[in-house]
């Protein structure tokens, strides 16, 4: 799976909330300023040259859909973080948020339950 820039990740989140979508449909949903259309355009082609995006055509319109999940790829993403800079523990991954309380009790608390409900 090869990474995507921000730009682009910026764009496969609005193309995973919406499902299929056409390009003016997540240009709608950007933030001020938005991006010249063909900015945009040129995104989705380099996100369908990259595997993350399938194109459909309905007359003039081409209709989009994501090929990959982003639990997919959040999972590949993150296991990567995980292995270079946690020594492949996400043990030690939370410590260090932890230790640098970028995590409270609490949330670490609902990270237990949900442990716990999944192991069920």
């Amino acid at each position: 799976m090869e990474r995507l820039t921000y730009q682009e990740e910026g764009v496969m989140r609005h193309v995973w909330l919406l499902g299929e979508c056409a390009i003016k449909d997540v240009l709608d949903r950007m933030d001020e300023p938005k991006p010249p259309y063909t900015t945009v355009a040129s995104i989705f082609g380099n996100l369908e040259d990259k595997g993350y995006l399938l194109k459909k055509r309905f007359g003039n319109v081409k209709v989009f859909r994501p090929l990959v999940s982003e639990s997919a790829y959040k999972g590949h993403f993150l296991s990567g973080v995980v292995q270079r800079y946690f020594d492949n523990s996400y043990m030690e991954l939370v410590s260090f948020f932890a230790r640098e309380r970028k995590i409270t009790a609490d949330e670490l608390a609902e990270i237990i339950r949900l442990i716990e409900k999944n192991r069920k």
